[in-house]
């Protein structure tokens, strides 16, 4: 079975440990890869529909897995108990939904060890909620996977969560990640630029409008910009 760079190197952000929660497990792919490189012992692969359990389940059989990866059907967090699991992962969905789960289930965020997060989307708002609740992320990554970019990252319970907050008063650290502009990750630059020029473009193609929601969406477009400069300005 073939999986994409994209999921291995989420498997691959996971420590070892006994007992890890896919959420949204889809397919199915990252619980078998979890095993695969030997980062957990069991793992439970969740998701709300039953649709993507039954592919999972499949997949799990293919692999003769079904020892060591349990199918639960669950929204969110709901079938998950406070410390079945020392690491939850969470990815191919939007950084809202991802917050919302976590948020529901905080009974057992209270009791992981460690977050493993790839969200598609929105990915302030998860950096935003990680801070806001105690969560320190100690390594992020990004990655471009059939032309398209993706943000891994992994969050444990910060040992002094004020302190944490100070750190992060660079909006840009929200915005695209602290760990990534301090590491001067190089897909980061890649993709800065890559926005840069694409919003450059689009501002273009509006320089004559006077409409209401053009202008609005001129002052927006500015606004990333200016974010984007600072953050290249970071990674120098």
């Amino acid at each position: 079975m073939q999986i994409s760079d994209r999921l291995k190197l989420v498997a691959e952000f996971v420590s070892p440990c006994e007992t890890v929660a896919d959420i949204g497990t889809d397919h199915g792919y990252v619980p078998i890869e979890l095993i695969r490189q030997g980062k957990a012992k069991k793992v439970f692969a969740m998701d709300i529909n039953k649709g993507p359990l039954e592919r999972a389940s499949r997949h799990i059989q293919e692999e003769g897995l079904s020892e060591q990866i349990e199918v639960r059907l669950s929204d969110g967090l709901d079938q998950l108990k406070p410390k079945e699991a020392q690491t939850l992962v969470i990815a191919g969905m939007g950084g809202e939904l991802i917050v919302r789960i976590l948020n529901n289930g905080k009974s057992v965020l209270d009791e992981t060890r460690e977050l493993i997060l790839s969200p598609h989307s929105e990915v302030f708002a998860v950096r935003e909620y990680l801070v806001e609740e105690g969560f320190e992320i100690v390594r992020e990554d990004m990655i471009k996977d059939g032309g398209k970019y993706y943000i891994i990252m992994k969050a444990i319970h910060a040992k002094d969560p004020e302190k944490l907050k100070k750190e992060y008063s660079e909006r840009s650290y929200f915005v695209y990640g602290k760990k990534l502009i301090e590491e001067k990750n190089e897909i980061l630059y890649e993709y800065l630029n890559w926005k840069k020029a694409t919003f450059h473009k689009l501002y273009q193609s509006l320089e004559w409008a006077v409409s209401d929601s053009a202008l609005k969406r001129k002052e927006q477009i500015h606004d990333e910009l200016c974010v984007i400069d600072r953050t290249l300005g970071l990674m120098k």
